[in-house]
């Protein structure tokens, strides 16, 4: 799975880095620290080991005897694994001495074979006693006296005692490894946290221009992030100067062509009557038709700016307000949530839901109800970079569509009911501006049995509205 946050993936590596590298320092000084102690047993023993030669001697009649002090009492308890023993070598006899704790037990030897003499004749192997415990054993035979008759001395330690040792030192290196790892990754997090958070101020300021609560980049932003700053604000600041290019040459155009459509329009009523309503629905129809390119030319420069932002409650109440006037025997009801705010121009929200208000007035026969409110999660419109939408209702308690009805209806020009006035370009033109800011428009029976249209329109957060 990609990770396409920034700072996921730097915590994620960094976390993994710190977890392996701590993994591998604690397994190398645990490795260091065993051989260490290892090797500070082996020199105990064989210090131990000179102590008992230091400590015995033979008599003039071939005897051994000495009794050293070892300064440990676990030479003197039994089953310890910590012994010293001396043996006569050679053809003379004598009792060898052994320590408490050994008493009447042996303990085996490898032969120099499997354990051969080092350079200073001492040899060290393991061993296991007869009480089960695993033994170093520190070796080396001594002549003891002119006439050539010697002894092998033998020290012996629990090797217990040394694993132990590391396992104690081993858990006490772990849990400070942990400790200081767990400090480090949370400095660390915290770091980079503090760190990345110009660019997520970065992001936050966008994402203010998309919803409209903002017209440019604006914050103290570091050195490293602040030419893309400035870069995002001049464009911001071209596309508004494009934006405000393109309406004044869609002035420009519909005034020019606003004459010579009412001189059409005026020439259609002096003509024949055949001629004249001929020559006046082709006006009509092309007056509608220029109107319409001309909005859909507007809207397509406005929707590349990211700066629209129309308030919801009173924009839709001036709206309910006129359609009162102009169809008093009508009821029409209005909810808006507050602070509802909508990405769009107010124009282009003025003629989308003014053209459904038309049609709901016109069909029905006693109430038209306008609900707006923020689209829940599951609904969402077109552009998947926006996260803010807004539900737009309106619907009437007239006769309301059939399935096939609503799709004939869609298409530009058709009218259902020839009997009521119109050109049959509305639902048409409120479809054309939803797509160009990227919502969508459903048409389908209302729950008082009329049309209800139901608009997803981009909306700007509520924190910001």
């Amino acid at each position: 799975m990609r990770i396409k946050s920034l700072t996921a993936r730097v915590l994620l590596l960094t976390t993994l880095w710190s977890a392996v590298a701590l993994v591998v320092i604690g397994l190398v000084i645990s490795n260091i620290y065993r051989k260490s102690a290892e090797r500070g047993f082996q020199d105990l023993l064989r210090a131990q080991l000179y102590n008992v030669i230091n400590s015995v001697i033979i008599g003039d009649q071939g005897t051994l005897s000495g009794s050293p002090q070892l300064g440990d009492l676990r030479f003197a308890q039994p089953k310890t694994g910590w012994y010293w023993m001396v043996e006569p070598l050679g053809t003379y006899t004598a009792t060898p001495l052994v320590s408490p704790s050994l008493g009447a037990s042996t303990l085996p030897v490898l032969s120099v074979l499997e354990a051969p003499f080092d350079k200073n004749y001492e040899r060290y192997y393991i061993v296991t006693d007869a009480f089960g415990n695993q033994v170093q054993v520190a070796e080396t035979e001594v002549v003891l006296d002119t006439d050539g008759r010697a002894a092998r001395f033998r020290v012996t330690g629990n090797v217990a005692v040394v694993e132990d040792d590391v396992r104690n030192f081993s858990h006490s290196l772990y849990f400070a490894l942990v400790g200081f790892g767990v400090g480090s990754l949370v400095v660390n997090a915290l770091a980079i946290l503090y760190g990345l958070m110009p660019l997520d101020k970065a992001r936050a300021a966008l994402e203010r221009i998309r919803d409209g609560a903002s017209e440019r980049l604006q914050g103290d932003f570091p050195r490293e992030i602040l030419p893309l700053v400035n870069e995002v604000n001049a464009l911001i600041e071209s596309n508004r100067r494009i934006v405000e290019r393109a309406r004044m040459q869609v002035g420009n155009l519909a005034h020019s062509l606003k004459t010579p459509i009412a001189v059409l329009l005026n020439e259609s009523r002096v003509l024949e009557r055949s001629h004249g309503d001929l020559v006046k629905s082709q006006a009509e129809a092309m007056q509608g038709q220029v109107q319409s390119y001309l909005n859909r030319a507007r809207i397509a420069a406005q929707r590349e700016s990211v700066l629209a932002r129309t308030e919801a409650e009173p924009a839709l109440e001036r709206l309910v307000r006129v359609m009162r006037r102009l169809n008093a025997d009508k009821e029409f009801e209005l909810s808006v949530s507050p602070n509802l705010a909508l990405a769009m121009e107010q124009q282009d929200l003025e003629e989308t839901v003014g053209n459904l208000l038309e049609n709901a007035a016109r069909f029905a026969e006693h109430k038209v109800r306008v609900v707006a409110n923020e689209a829940p999660a599951e609904m969402k419109g077109i552009d998947p970079a926006r996260r803010h939408w807004v539900e737009l209702v309106v619907e009437d308690d007239g006769p309301g569509l059939e399935p096939d009805q609503i799709r004939e209806a869609m298409k530009r020009g058709r009218r259902l009911d020839e009997s009521k006035p119109g050109t049959g370009l509305g639902l048409s033109i409120v479809s054309e501006i939803i797509n160009e800011y990227q919502g969508r428009l459903e048409l389908s029976r209302g729950p008082w049995g009329g049309l209800r249209a139901s608009l997803i329109l981009p909306g700007v957060t509520k924190d910001v509205a």
